[in-house]
């Protein structure tokens, strides 16, 4: 089963001096997933002031600069992995250095038949 590992963090949750070296072990996590089988997609995200929201509007669709909700935590990064179940998913989201920072949102990913496949 599909699971999607959702980094949540302030946006100045990791200090700088802490970024790399929480990149570095974020990949070398990717890289041992990708070796089990087990990893369909990682990456971090840009910070939240980057983003560009589309919202509906009437028939129309407006885009507004920043990110679609005013939180403290804002997504930051994600892992998709494919694993037996949930309590393999959780192990795994434990291990996401990111994790140390923020918080981890282990979700399944609902299946629908009809989109591609990897």
């Amino acid at each position: 089963m599909k699971y999607m590992l959702l980094i949540y963090q302030a946006p100045d949750a990791i200090p700088t001096e802490e970024r790399d070296p929480c990149y570095v072990s974020s990949a070398a996590l990717a890289r041992e997933l990708h070796a089990a089988g087990k990893l369909h997609s990682a990456h971090p995200l840009k910070a939240p002031t980057t983003a560009t929201s589309i919202r509906p509007q009437g028939t129309k669709r407006v885009l507004t600069d920043g990110p679609f909700a005013e939180t403290r935590e804002q997504l930051a990064g994600y892992y998709m992995v494919e694993v037996d179940n949930l309590d393999e998913a959780v192990e795994i989201g434990k291990r996401v250095p990111g994790g140390a920072y923020g918080t981890v949102e282990v979700r399944p990913v609902h299946p629908i038949e009809g989109l591609p496949t990897d």
